[in-house]
């Protein structure tokens, strides 16, 4: 019996794999491969955190909470947001989400109109590109590699047509680990304004940055209430990867279209997680200090290992990622990364799969162990010097 062709969705068939778990996937049996492909901290959630929610538990606190999560977590979000100059009601513009990853999804989904234009600064996270394309969306790309890999507003002011809906931005940004510049970010927010268009800010690595760097969110510029849609969540800061708890902070009116998605695809985030996220919030600023002065460490030996390879390297200022450039070496960005699995048990992110001026680079995660990552890096300046010859 002939099956049909069109059993499977063409939009979904056509989507590819993440580039970044395609390569956390071949690391699994292989554990004598060193893996600095995967952005998750190499720190457990701390303590604090963990006996909470072992706490609620035990309590049998494992009902649903309400679609937008509980009220509770969703006043000390409101709260913490008033650090970077942002004010949100939490009772109907702070919506607790399944990791910051599903809100990018709901957000998307929940601005989109046939035909519509997304700009999305690239290099930019694995997972915007395809979930916009699944949406609906045409994407536009901003190559922010030709200005230090950070945006200008007149690149974004460029890029606008009548069609444009949002534009995309990630500071700190991953890959690449750079951040826009406050007076940058400032004439971004008033494109935005002057355009009435949304701007979908990730910040989910907003806690992680170094030396005097600080950051800004879009949100707290004159006017940027009615555009700006905030993504953050506790993955990263607080080392809770598998805890998947995110949120998204706009205005009320936009909330209320995206919490119709998130009640009929997640109804809620997980009730022990966000039990958990309140204590981090609360009380794990100690521990996301250490984790921050550890990673900043680790920075500044990997940075300093990759220029001694002779290999530059936009020096980052938050994340825990860096982005040599190999093209010197004269492999495309997913030729070395393959050779150096195979030939050196060393696992990194081919630049390629980050969008607009991502080839010719690799992305590295220093979020992992200090010896491990030594290991790894005096492998990758063998390999290099092996291909250099």
């Amino acid at each position: 019996m002939n099956k049909r062709e069109d059993r499977f969705s063409k939009s979904m068939m056509e989507m590819p794999p993440s580039g970044i778990r395609k390569f956390f996937e071949m690391l699994i049996g292989h554990d004598d491969v060193i893996s600095l492909s995967v952005g998750e901290p190499d720190f457990p959630t701390p303590w604090g955190i963990r006996e909470e929610a072992f706490w609620h538990l035990e309590k049998g606190h494992t009902s649903y909470t309400s679609n937008w999560g509980l009220l509770e977590l969703r006043e000390e979000i409101a709260l913490y947001m008033e650090k970077y100059g942002c004010y949100y009601n939490p009772k109907n513009e702070i919506l607790v989400t399944v990791g910051a990853s599903e809100g990018v999804d709901a957000v998307l989904r929940a601005i989109m109109n046939p035909g519509d234009e997304l700009i999305v600064v690239q290099p930019c996270y694995v997972s915007y590109v395809p979930l916009a394309t699944l949406c609906g969306f045409n994407v536009v790309g901003v190559d922010s590699s030709k200005n230090g890999y950070y945006p200008t507003a007149e690149q974004i002011r460029a890029a606008i047509t009548p069609k444009t809906k949002a534009v995309m931005i990630c500071s700190p940004n991953n890959p690449t680990g750079t951040m826009i510049p406050k007076e940058e970010l400032e004439k971004i927010a008033q494109v935005v304004v002057e355009n009435q268009i949304w701007c979908i800010s990730d910040e989910i690595y907003c806690e992680l940055t170094y030396d005097d760097a600080k950051h800004t969110s879009i949100g707290s510029f004159p006017g940027m209430k009615d555009y700006a849609i905030i993504l953050n969540g506790f993955s990263k800061a607080f080392a809770m990867t598998g805890w998947r708890i995110g949120y998204i902070a706009s205005n009320a009116e936009l909330l209320a279209q995206i919490v119709k998605l998130h009640g009929y695809n997640t109804i809620c985030a997980p009730t022990f997680s966000q039990y958990g996220a309140v204590e981090g919030l609360r009380h794990a600023w100690k521990d996301v200090e250490k984790m921050r002065t550890s990673y900043q460490q680790r920075r500044n030996f990997m940075y300093k290992a990759f220029t001694d390879m002779g290999l530059s390297v936009p020096e980052p200022t938050g994340a825990f990622y860096m982005f040599p450039d190999i093209s010197s070496t004269g492999l495309k960005s997913d030729e070395f990364a393959m050779q150096l699995f195979q030939k050196h048990n060393v696992a990194v992110v081919p630049g390629s799969v980050f969008g607009l001026g991502g080839e010719g680079h690799i992305r590295c995660c220093y979020a992992t162990g200090i010896d491990k990552m030594k290991i790894a890096l005096d492998r990758i300046a063998e390999f290099v010097k092996e291909i250099k010859g």
